[in-house]
């Protein structure tokens, strides 16, 4: 099996590219899925996501207050870095145990683990091959705005608090590109899906 990370910046388009790698036949998982399941009521994450930062990050019914956390986090490069440190190592130990069961079901097949932080966090040296996806930095702004309801000052503040796309770009075996439309995005995709599957 092969396991490819695939990776990129805020509202590049990771999503769309994922819904054609798994219409074409991969195991895809999505890390914020993951991140959200890691700290669920009841879970260990929780419970040290409380310890760091306190009651007020939950809603009455004991969930998480996504919105609030991420409004502590973003404003503060210290408090992002410690709740990383707490997520990171359980969305791992999640994503390797999909990986090890997906092995087992496809030992032909391709894994792609989807992860917006997976560079920065060090996660992609666990996979064969790393995709990065990314787009023009005015269309990534306008997606964001729109996507996330979000001013201008505030898409910029969420973009700069991660590393750049041109750093990502650095790190990856195959780039696609957002940039002119779906149409555009899927023959890339496709493309980058043939030379995985020549790579078996």
């Amino acid at each position: 099996m092969i396991k490819v990370g695939l990776t990129g910046s805020i509202a590049v388009g990771k999503t769309f590219v994922c819904e054609v790698f798994h219409e074409l036949g991969c195991s895809v998982i999505d890390a914020d899925r993951v991140a959200r399941e890691v700290v669920e009521p009841g879970t260990k994450g929780l419970e040290l996501v409380v310890e760091s930062f306190g009651g007020s990050v939950l809603l009455t019914d004991g969930t998480l207050d996504r919105a609030k956390l991420g409004s502590i986090v973003f404003a503060d490069e210290e408090k992002r870095l410690l709740l990383n440190s707490i997520v990171h190592p359980l969305v791992f130990e999640a994503q390797d145990q999909w990986l090890r069961e997906r092995e087992k079901d496809d030992p032909d097949g391709i894994a792609i683990v989807d992860a917006a932080l997976m560079i920065e966090s060090g996660g992609f040296r666990r996979f064969d091959k790393l995709i990065v996806v990314w787009c023009e930095s005015e269309l990534q702004l306008q997606r964001l705005m729109a996507r996330d309801g979000l001013s201008r000052a505030d898409a910029e503040k969420r973009i700069t608090s991660q590393m750049s796309q041109d750093e990502k770009k650095r790190h990856a075996d195959f780039l696609i590109n957002t940039s002119n439309g779906f149409d555009d995005t899927r023959q890339q995709t496709e493309v980058v899906f043939r030379q995985l599957k020549a790579l078996q």
